[in-house]
């Protein structure tokens, strides 16, 4: 059993979503003005626990010296308040008073002539306490940290000057910005950039994580993100999602206890699960080893891997305790059709991945193990080869689990009428697995995977040293592994590739903090797979 705080960081809300669960929080009797202190405190409390962020690089601070003249004098640090006119401008002022109260020296930039009733109370308050406010940018004095107020969740309008000149400004300067619930300019739920928006140092998401921290558009604006937990009640948030597909973060609790273990005490390899593995060719014969690399490290029982017969000999070397069957190859390269052990057919592995190094010319290979009855994955060449069939009218007609492991580009060839996956990846991944049956991993900074009845799951983590040639033939290998044994031990086809996906996430994540983001190539990503479960 999940507890509390577990069940809520899985949870990603629309806006809509969360205007409905707040509005039954009050409903219930919670007054407004009580919840906003909490979250003040709170908020209050995480500002000077955080150590001092590093000064980003690029202000022009020559012509933004107005901001940056001295150092915060003694017992507390400079901060700065930008207050919008909702209540999302309140909960800033109210984090204002609090600061103000423990000793920093606060000022509030309030550049609004219309504000709701209790945003208005909260800024009469504070300039009853002798806290500064200015209207307009010119005027703003140095500081050393910026608290973002100006627009919460479900803003959905371009921002027009004299704000978005006011907020380009804010950009320039080499100060940090913790925003409150989301940078304000971001469109809650996809991410977009509503006209300019003010590029966060740190981000405190309100309650449940909004489905923009895992849009790749708003990365950049988000910086450090986290949540800050103000104990929504379970019962509001079920009753208000439970009829609508669930959009889930990868926690590292959800996806270890997916994982295949512990193994019984007694068991042996073909209990395991047994993989088959079709990929490389001449031309691409380093995709075949990575991809068998990250085959053993899921720990299946039996591997094998069907290879043109060219490369036998190289795949020996590197997996000698992998069954490699030598398969006759095309003039290219390419296998040319799997010749498999005898007394051997497709039905004799627990799945099958198919795709990384192939190349086109094994389309016909690639056309027999979609009309096999076996879990299959398809990645790389499988993917294209699939997409010149006419992926969602061939996958119909597969009755085993199918996963495709596409990026951006590989998806749009797939799925070239449903929404675009750079504006709406959570979105477009939904529809392109309710339209083909297939569970569909969109591969990118924020992985999404989504199963044919809608559900959603987001790895929240990643890094960019993962932008390397070869990753993606790791993953594909990790997870077949993954999904040989699942097939074994009855684990969800959809649950283990959320697990593969945070798993191979979390190795390029440790392997860049030993090596930096430059020196995470493929061959040693494979290498910290092990490391990032210990």
């Amino acid at each position: 059993m999940q507890n509390r705080q577990e069940q809520i960081s899985q949870v990603v809300v629309t806006a809509g979503q969360m205007r409905d669960i707040e509005e039954r929080i009050f409903a219930a009797g919670m007054p407004v003005v009580a919840l906003m202190e909490k979250v003040a405190g709170l908020i209050a409390r995480r500002i000077q626990e955080i150590p001092p962020t590093p000064l980003k690089k690029g202000g022009n601070i020559a012509s933004n010296s107005h901001f940056l003249r001295g150092s915060p004098q003694a017992g507390g640090s400079r901060v700065g308040i930008l207050a919008g006119p909702g209540h999302n401008g309140a909960d800033a002022l109210a984090v204002a008073r609090e600061l103000h109260f423990r000793g920093d020296e606060v000022w509030i930039y309030s550049p609004f002539s219309q504000l709701k009733e209790l945003t208005s109370q909260h800024l009469q308050y504070a300039q009853s306490l002798g806290i500064p406010i200015y209207q307009t940018i010119e005027q703003l004095p140095d500081s050393n940290l910026l608290i973002d107020g100006l627009f919460g969740f479900g803003l959905e309008r371009n921002l027009i000057d004299p704000i978005a000149s006011a907020i380009n400004q804010l950009n320039e300067l080499s100060v940090p910005i913790y925003s409150i619930d989301l940078p304000s300019g971001l469109h809650t739920d996809t991410g977009e950039v509503l006209g300019t928006a003010i590029r966060a140092t740190h981000t405190f998401c309100l309650g449940l994580w909004k489905l923009a921290f895992f849009q790749d558009q708003a990365l950049e604006y988000l910086g450090k993100a986290e949540l800050i937990d103000f104990d929504i009640p379970l019962a509001d948030v079920e009753a208000v999602i439970k009829n609508t597909p669930r959009i889930k973060r990868i926690t590292p609790a959800t996806a270890l206890a997916t994982l295949p273990l512990p193994r019984p005490p007694v068991t042996h390899k073909y209990k395991e699960g047994h993989l088959l593995l079709i990929c490389g060719s001449r031309r691409y014969a380093g995709g075949a080893i990575l991809t068998g690399l990250g085959a053993r490290a899921s720990g299946v029982g039996m591997l094998s891997i069907a290879v043109p017969e060219s490369l036998k000999s190289l795949l020996v070397s590197h997996l000698p305790e992998a069954l490699i069957v030598s398969c006759p190859e095309t003039e290219t390269g390419a296998i040319a059709h799997l010749q498999l052990p005898e007394k051997t057919d497709l039905s004799s592995f627990d799945a099958i991945a198919c795709g990384p190094g192939l190349t086109q010319d094994a389309t016909p290979v690639v056309q027999q193990v979609i009309e096999s009855d076996r879990p299959l994955i398809l990645d790389a060449d499988g993917l294209n080869i699939l997409a010149q069939m006419g992926a969602i009218a061939t996958l119909k007609k597969r009755q085993a689990v199918t996963v495709l492991t596409p990026h951006t580009g590989e998806f749009q060839r797939l799925f070239p009428d449903v929404t675009d996956a750079k504006h709406h990846r959570v979105k477009a991944v939904q529809e392109a697995a309710a339209q083909s049956g297939a569970v569909v991993l969109l591969k990118g900074a924020r992985t999404a995977i989504a199963n044919p009845q809608g559900v959603v799951w987001i790895v929240s983590e990643s890094t960019p040293a993962l932008a390397r040639g070869g990753s993606g033939d790791v993953l594909t290998g990790l997870l077949g592994g993954l999904l040989a044994q699942a097939a074994t031990k009855q684990i969800p086809g959809e649950n283990i590739v959320a697990t593969a996906a945070w798993w191979h996430s979390q190795a390029g994540i440790i392997a860049a903090q030993e090596r930096t983001e430059l020196g995470v190539d493929a061959f040693t990503l494979t290498q910290y797979l092990m490391k990032s479960l210990i």
